[in-house]
């Protein structure tokens, strides 16, 4: 198979996408996969690390206002979808895909839009209960949609064209051993509470797994893993140092990323984090309970939609984050995590509506299409 894949933005469009090309290439390791998307985005160095190719297309995002700046930001973005079509089109007629795949982030767009005016075979999937705006712009234009659960298919609104198929989660989070992995990160037999934002990090979360660790000082029960993220360094540390906290003061990880979650979340008991399509995916893979707060700084407050498909099965603690106190919520977590009964039922209850079988449903879909 040659296939072409397009995702950019973040980890949440990138990781599945990845995933979706493993999954080609296990089954059929001849495939040639090569990915488009921009050369100072994420996707740069997620993409080339795990040894594909990247084909860099300089595509922005649009403003939805209409101040002045922004109308010229984007006039300048329209300009630049018409100059990287042309180079999809020429790359195109140079490659010549059997497949085109776009897995979100506007650089999906007029990759996949242009294939599309082709005769190109082209499917897109999206990760989010509520579709985001490329997918429902490309929905009118692809050949299929895959769809993560029946609320997305529902507001895509093209039933004729979409499967529902889960989103797919990398081998390594599926296989990833708990007794292994904590023997590795040295949790022992402690309650492990895994804690993050994101690569670029969260204030609030941040301020949250503070308030934990204060709160917690002096226990040898529970073993830390928090992540601070890139954009938010300083919170997390100089909330700890001013009520006198030290990080040597109880059993703990804390890095700016964290580079192996498939183990970390393998040792973990309970996650607190946003509620990304992909995370919600991976700790229902995982069977992890989980604390919730959502982003909402993000598109139709998709994130709130994707922490209620655990939420509303029992997986998961959903607060808002405009509801949200940080010692009243650190004291929450705390209690959720010294119940280990409570803990468990969640797992089962996440781990009931993972879709561990995703990438292999998805290669299955697009070789029908490729047959039809």
């Amino acid at each position: 198979m040659k296939a072409v894949i397009a995702a950019g933005g973040t980890a949440g469009h990138i990781n599945p996408a990845l995933a979706i090309a493993d999954e080609i290439l296990r089954s059929e390791p001849d495939s040639e996969i090569v990915f488009m998307g921009r050369e100072d985005g994420m996707e740069n160095s997620l993409v080339t690390s795990r040894g594909f190719r990247l084909v860099p297309i300089d595509v922005w995002g649009f403003m939805r206002s209409f101040k002045l700046e922004d109308i010229r930001y984007n006039l300048n973005s329209l300009r630049l979808i018409v100059k990287s079509s042309f180079k999809v089109r020429r790359f195109f007629r140079e490659f010549e895909p059997d497949i085109v795949i776009g897995c979100g982030g506007y650089v999906s767009g007029p990759v996949v839009f242009q294939a599309s005016l082709m005769g190109i075979k082209t499917a897109i999937h999206e990760q989010n209960s509520f579709p985001g705006v490329t997918t429902r712009i490309l929905s009118r234009f692809v050949d299929l949609i895959l769809a993560p659960n029946d609320d997305a298919k529902e507001k895509i609104g093209r039933p004729e064209k979409t499967v529902v198929v889960g989103n797919p989660v990398s081998r390594a989070v599926l296989e990833a051993d708990r007794e292994t992995a904590r023997n590795r990160l040295g949790v022992g037999n402690r309650t492990c509470i895994l804690s993050f934002g994101g690569s670029n990090g969260a204030k609030v979360i941040n301020d949250v797994a503070a308030r934990v660790f204060i709160k917690c000082k002096g226990r040898d029960d529970i073993f830390f893993i928090h992540a601070t993220g890139a954009y938010d360094t300083s919170t997390f540390p100089s909330e700890l140092e001013k009520e006198g906290v030290s990080l040597n003061d109880l059993p703990c990880r804390v890095s700016v990323y964290i580079d192996d979650m498939p183990d970390c979340l393998a040792a973990s008991d309970l996650v607190v984090s946003r509620s990304g399509a992909i995370t919600i995916s991976e700790l229902a893979a995982a069977g992890k309970a989980s604390y919730l707060i959502p982003s909402p700084h993000v598109t139709e407050n998709h994130q709130y939609f994707n922490a209620l498909t655990l939420s509303s099965r029992g997986a998961a603690v959903l607060e808002e984050e405009k509801d949200m106190e940080p010692d009243r919520t650190a004291e929450r977590i705390i209690a959720l995590a010294e119940d280990g009964e409570q803990l468990k039922e969640m797992g089962i209850a996440a781990r009931s509506i993972a879709t561990p079988q995703a990438s292999a449903v998805i290669y299955e879909k697009i070789k029908e299409l490729m047959r039809g």
